[in-house]
């Protein structure tokens, strides 16, 4: 963080969709621990769950803080005027999230949240509805910088900036996850990369990056072939764990680690399915029993809260990690930090300070050229930016992606834009062919099976 001399801290309105979400109090904590970086005097929650909305309000009123809290199911009143809209709804529900995942797993496929069939399923059914909110939030709020963490993220992103343009940015905490945790391996802080004092090279789309490059500032050495070639120093990330350090070393990279997905695919597909539960289902009853629990004692809305936050982080990839024998989730890894990262971002856009991070923004670099070569320019992509006062630009020193990288990246990405265009068209032809050219689906047969059964 840099916050220029005599710089004021800005006056902040911010509103939060899907504001009966569970992790609704993760960033409302976040907003309070930053008063002093942006003052954030009213936070509107808007849900089209009414009952939901009345718990999180009851949360965040126990959770305290200065910011004058409001609920509403009305879009229109929730983003005009707004400032900053954080956008983290969930079109369908969690239950729309367990049957996108029994529909994969029933064909053997992948059943998950936001890589492969349920992925693009997700989109399906979210596309329209960003597409209103974002139409909406250009007539009431046209100032306002919209942070999303809804998923999909890389296509609920680029199909908000057809709307928003580039006042429209897709957050996620895997990535800067991943370079915290490289970073603290090889014995630099943690938070080397945000400072400016440590260059990165990581590219890709959303859930399907790779970390290719870790060097001091002004091309110093590069860090990264050292700490693939040390197994004790890779045995404290996640990553390794889960993919092991060899296919680390053979891609010389350190991926995402929705990577698993697509590099162990037979492995996840047969932990998921050999799972009593999926991770949705886990979620849909853990969900209905807190939201229920806390409708029924308001009084103990937040302890209730943070009971189901501590097993919901804990459990986190869990199926993924007892499948590879991968252990424990580190305790530095618990908790997440998207809500974090969405505060940082609007201490940059809105308070004057600056910050290096790795978002979702579109794939044009300030003179025109993609950032990542061998994608469209209007393409989102996941990079390296530095957001400001000035808005979100991409930093220097994103290197090609090799061919097999950027072959996968290329077949998803071009799926991705066939969904949003099916999504609005509502053309099964379309959403077809998303699907079957989509590297996680085997076969036409299954994907035009899935798309009328999604449909």
């Amino acid at each position: 963080m840099i916050l220029p001399s005599g710089t004021s801290v800005a006056t902040v309105k911010m509103t939060i969709l899907g504001g009966g979400g569970f992790r609704v109090p993760l960033v409302y904590e976040a907003v309070v621990a930053a008063r002093e970086r942006v003052a954030v005097d009213e936070v509107v929650l808007h849900d089209d769950d009414a009952a939901r909305l009345e718990v999180m309000r009851q949360v965040l009123a126990q959770l305290g803080g200065t910011p004058r809290v409001t609920a509403t199911t009305e879009l229109t009143v929730a983003v005009a005027g707004a400032d900053v809209i954080f956008s983290a709804i969930r079109v369908g529900g969690t239950a729309g999230r367990t049957r996108d995942e029994r529909e994969a797993l029933a064909e053997g496929l992948l059943g998950q949240e936001t890589v492969g069939p349920g992925g693009l399923a997700y989109a399906m059914r979210t596309v329209p509805v960003v597409d209103r909110i974002a139409e909406t939030i250009a007539e009431h709020a046209p100032q306002a910088w919209t942070i999303s963490f809804t998923n999909p993220a890389s296509i609920v992103t680029e199909a908000m900036r057809d709307h928003l343009g580039e006042r429209v940015v897709g957050i996620c905490d895997t990535p800067i996850s991943l370079v915290r945790r490289a970073l603290r391996a090889v014995g630099r802080d943690a938070r080397a990369f945000d400072t400016g004092a440590v260059e990165i090279d990581y590219a890709g789309l959303n859930h399907l990056g790779w970390l290719r490059g870790l060097r001091a500032a002004g091309g110093g050495e590069d860090l990264l072939p050292g700490l693939l070639a040390d197994d004790a120093a890779l045995a404290g990330l996640e990553e390794a764990r889960l993919m092991g350090p060899d296919w680390l070393r053979t891609i010389g990279a350190l991926p995402n680690e929705y990577l698993y997905y697509y590099d162990f695919t037979r492995e996840a597909v047969a932990g998921i399915a050999a799972s009593e539960r999926t991770r949705g289902e886990f979620l849909l009853a853990q969900q209905a029993s807190f939201y229920e629990r806390a409708a029924a004692e308001p009084e103990r809305a937040l302890e209730l809260w943070r009971a189901a936050l501590a097993e919901r982080e804990a459990t986190y990839m869990a199926t993924e990690r007892e499948s590879q024998d991968a252990g424990e989730r580190a305790e530095e890894d618990l908790g997440g930090g998207y809500h974090e990262v969405a505060v940082d971002l609007m201490a940059a856009l809105l308070g004057g300070e600056e910050h290096r991070m790795i978002l979702d923004v579109g794939n044009a670099a300030p003179d025109g050229s993609p950032i990542v070569a061998g994608l469209p320019a209007d393409a989102v992509v996941e990079v390296p930016v530095r957001a400001d006062g000035a808005g979100v630009r991409p930093l220097a020193g994103t290197s090609p992606l090799e061919p097999v990288m950027l072959a996968r990246v290329q077949a998803v990405k071009a799926c991705e834009r066939l969904v949003i265009e099916a999504a609005r068209s509502r053309s099964e032809e379309t959403a077809w062919k998303a699907f079957a050219f989509h590297p996680l689906v085997d076969s036409a047969a299954v994907a035009r099976r899935l798309v009328e059964r999604y449909l």
